[in-house]
């Protein structure tokens, strides 16, 4: 079988890029010899990282050349139809998928966090295509919800977000060991720039000063490269104690090592919190969005507050990352049990695209 992927793919976007590679793995998983193809911004990076098969995403003649041979187009995961960062997404990632439907190709939405869509051209768009796909998954009910709300009748399933079914057990990071960071020894944290009347930034180094006044080391971790990076470096600088920050080159293993290896994640980016919950490491989320609360509620960890609103400070995130570490047995726990059942239903959603393919 071949089957194509189509998705914010080859950006160096880390969240995505772990999508990638866990939507790779899970369907190998079902089908060991199945030929996949990434539609992707750097395709020699992307062959070079996952030892597939990938295409310029922006020729749309050779895309269409590809899918006459495949088996069917994957679509997903992530927020690809949004409209919140400009007009042209939703246009893109419902043309490949119509592009499909031409040629009489079976289409699977893999677990997609949609929205928001505001412009009714978006919705007629998303509307348009999405009733003519074979099968729909979503992560989260928000999704769904959207979805029924803007007129698309095909059912839909709410699946976990893919990432939820790497396997970690076997990812290291040998910064980690080059700075001399053993496991369970330090709070990791996850933060990135958003536009905000708010100091959200200030509290976020306020309550790590505190932290790191009960001893406790404080590694900043940029989840999307330099951008992250830049305002990794921002909050530090906020802080009167002392820091360390991770290179922001690190791969999408790494990461997810060095979050694994943590004590307590705070963060704001949410693959940061997937990547913290495939290890059942507890962590207190900073929301900017609504996909960061609803995830946060699924796996049963605190939001502090959202950037945007005035009612939180670092009193607030100190005494929560305190509670957490002096239950900490306890927290985990409670979890693991919370994330035991998503991660097998992560790696079914595959056996779902290949089922629909099949047929």
């Amino acid at each position: 079988m071949h089957v194509v992927l189509s998705g914010y793919y080859g950006f160096d976007n880390v969240g995505d890029d772990a999508i990638l590679l866990s939507i790779i793995q899970s369907l190998k998983k079902w089908q060991s010899d199945i030929e996949i193809t990434v539609l992707s911004n750097n395709p020699a990076a992307t062959e070079q990282t996952y030892g597939v098969k990938a295409v310029n995403r922006w020729k749309m003649k050779e895309i269409r050349q590809l899918l006459k041979t495949a088996d069917g187009l994957i679509s997903g995961g992530g927020s690809l139809m949004q409209d919140q960062t400009g007009m042209k997404t939703i246009p893109y990632y419902a043309g490949v998928i119509q592009i499909a439907k031409w040629l009489k190709k079976p289409v699977f939405i893999y677990a997609q966090g949609m929205g928001p869509i505001n412009h009714p051209l978006s919705k007629f768009i998303v509307r348009k295509v999405f009733n003519k796909v074979e099968q729909i998954t979503v992560r989260d009910k928000a999704s769904q919800a959207l979805l029924t709300e803007i007129g698309v009748r095909k059912e839909t399933t709410i699946v976990p977000d893919p990432v939820m079914g790497l396997n970690g057990s076997d990812f290291r990071c040998d910064w980690l060991e080059k700075v001399a960071l053993a496991p369970k020894s330090y709070i990791a944290v996850s933060v990135r720039d958003w536009p905000s009347t708010v100091a959200y930034k200030e509290k976020i180094a306020h309550s790590l000063d505190e932290l790191a006044r009960q001893g406790e080391q404080i590694v900043f971790l940029p989840m999307h490269g330099e951008h992250d990076f830049v305002t990794s470096q921002e909050v530090a600088g906020l802080m009167k104690e002392t820091s360390i920050t991770a290179p922001a080159e690190l791969s999408i293993e790494e990461k997810i090592a060095v979050i694994g290896q943590s004590q307590l994640l705070i963060g704001m980016r949410l693959h940061s919190l997937i990547f913290s919950a495939i290890y059942a490491t507890p962590f207190i989320a900073v929301s900017y969005d609504p996909k960061i609360d609803a995830f946060a509620d699924i796996v049963g960890q605190p939001v502090v507050g959202h950037v945007e609103v005035d009612n939180w400070n670092g009193v607030t995130l100190f005494e929560q990352a305190v509670s957490i570490l002096e239950s900490y047995t306890t927290v985990q726990e409670n979890m693991r049990q919370a994330v035991l059942p998503l991660q097998t239903e992560a790696t079914a959603t595959a056996k779902l695209a290949l089922e629909a393919f099949a047929k």
